[in-house]
């Protein structure tokens, strides 16, 4: 195994608990990264129509909407450089 990083939105799913059986989670990860790319600060309903291609049989969706909320608020965050 490596230790390649996870990127933002995977690392976002994982902490909000967004990952159920896995079987939806690839397209949602990649609609969810897509829909960042394109709108820093989605709305809910941005991000509603990104997601909504996806279907999720085991959740009712508020984590998967809290993980893209979580990526959002991560990428906009200033980030700390430590400096020697």
């Amino acid at each position: 195994g490596t230790d390649t990083p996870l990127a933002p939105v995977q690392q976002a799913f994982i902490d909000a608990g967004a990952v159920q059986c896995g079987f939806c989670t690839p397209g949602l990860l990649v609609a969810a990264d897509e829909l960042l790319e394109r709108i820093a600060e989605p709305s809910d309903a941005d991000i509603r129509e990104a997601l909504s291609g996806n279907l999720c049989r085991c959740t009712g969706y508020e984590k998967i909407l809290d993980a893209v909320r979580l990526a959002a608020a991560r990428a906009a965050a200033p980030t700390t450089e430590k400096r020697a």
